[in-house]
C-alpha cells in the first residue's frame, strides 16, 4: 500500500510574493524563482526546502484574516517554528514585521501574526 507523504502547507492570502518573502526572511528558505513568470500574476508559489515539505501561499482575492482568539473566524491553523531562545526568536520575527499576539497561553512558546493575520508560534527548544 502506497501511504500518502505530507508535502507542504498552504496559506491564503492577498499577495502570494509578498507573505513569501515574510516567511522566507523568517526560516532562511529562499522562494522559488519565477522566471519569466510576472509577478503581478503570481497566484500560488513556495518556499524551497529539498525534499523536505515547505510552505506554499496562494492569492485569495476576497482573503479575510483570521480574528482569534475573540472573534468569529478562527486561525484555522498555525505553524510552529523551534527556536533556542525566544527573546532572540522574539526580535527576529517582529523587525519582520510580525506582530505579537495579545493572547499569550503558556511559558514555553509565544504566539504572533505574520502581516496577513495568520498565526504562528516560536517554540522554546521545539517543546
Amino acid at each position: 500500500m502506497s501511504l500518502p507523504r505530507y508535502q507542504l502547507v498552504a496559506l491564503d492570502c492577498p499577495d502570494p510574493l509578498a507573505l513569501a518573502a515574510f516567511y522566507s526572511r523568517l526560516t532562511g528558505l529562499d522562494v522559488e524563482p519565477l522566471g519569466d513568470f510576472p509577478p503581478e500574476k503570481v497566484t500560488w508559489i513556495e518556499l524551497m526546502n529539498g525534499d523536505h515539505p515547505t510552505i506554499a501561499f496562494q492569492k485569495i482575492d476576497a482573503y479575510t484574516a483570521p480574528t482569534w482568539p475573540e472573534g468569529h473566524l478562527p486561525q484555522q491553523l498555525h505553524l510552529d517554528f523551534n527556536v533556542d531562545d525566544l527573546d532572540e526568536g522574539e526580535r527576529h520575527v517582529l523587525s519582520l514585521g510580525a506582530s505579537k499576539s495579545g493572547f499569550q497561553p503558556g511559558e514555553k512558546f509565544r504566539v504572533y501574526l505574520d502581516p496577513v493575520g495568520h498565526p504562528f508560534c516560536l517554540v522554546l527548544g521545539g517543546q
